[in-house]
């Protein structure tokens, strides 16, 4: 993943993760699990379409991209838009230099969480999440599912095991549920997806036990 050229791809306009909608299932989320207006980071924020609807709802917005071709462009979309929170964008490498000395209410990634191919490095991501969450702040992953017929783009898959592997050591898992990501994709049907909400741990997870 790291060698990757983001910023390749936005100049190519080869773009099918971005849908200029929000997702829906951020929308669901957000009115189901009670997740109120407050300080939010959005990871792999790509154009900013996330961030922009966040900010519309009274959210007060970062969001940050590796690719600086997409923080441009999020830059010009929020400009454009007439929002109620605050909105700004900076680009950076959140699996390396996440943000330092900030605290969120919500953070959000669609589809950024699952494309780290090395568990550790999966683990290392969820562990910067947790540390940049406000003692009662909230994450909300859209993650590529194993679910689902044979496909040869799209998201990454990951099982809900790598899922629950990278998480649960270091945040609670509230909520994972199958769901389906919409997609600029010339497939017969929408990838399957995980929808993972999980928040700052109050107690460190326990070990297993033994039925004796």
């Amino acid at each position: 993943m790291t060698s990757r050229d983001w910023d390749q791809h936005y100049e190519d306009g080869f773009l099918p993760w971005d849908t200029d909608e929000p997702d829906p299932n951020l929308v669901a989320a957000v009115e189901r699990f009670g997740i109120v207006p407050g300080r939010a980071l959005d990871i792999g924020c790509g154009t900013g379409t996330h961030a922009v609807w966040l900010a519309s709802r009274g959210f007060d917005v970062l969001g940050v991209d590796v690719a600086r071709r997409a923080v441009e462009r999020a830059e010009a979309r929020a400009a454009a838009a007439s929002v109620n929170g605050t909105c700004s964008f900076s680009a950076l490498d959140f699996l390396n230099d996440p943000p330092s000395s900030e605290s969120f209410d919500f953070v959000f990634d669609r589809g950024c969480f699952h494309v780290f191919d090395e568990p550790a490095e999966r683990a290392r991501f969820a562990a910067n999440v947790a540390e940049c969450l406000a003692p009662h702040g909230q994450w909300l992953s859209l993650i590529g599912s194993t679910e689902g017929p044979s496909r040869e783009f799209g998201p990454p898959r990951r099982s809900a095991r790598e899922v629950t592997d990278a998480i649960e050591p270091v945040l609670e898992i509230v909520d994972l549920r199958a769901s389906a990501f919409d997609l600029n994709l010339d497939v017969p049907q929408a990838p399957a997806a995980w929808i993972c909400i999980s928040r700052k741990r109050a107690t460190p997870a326990q070990p297993s036990t033994v039925q004796s």
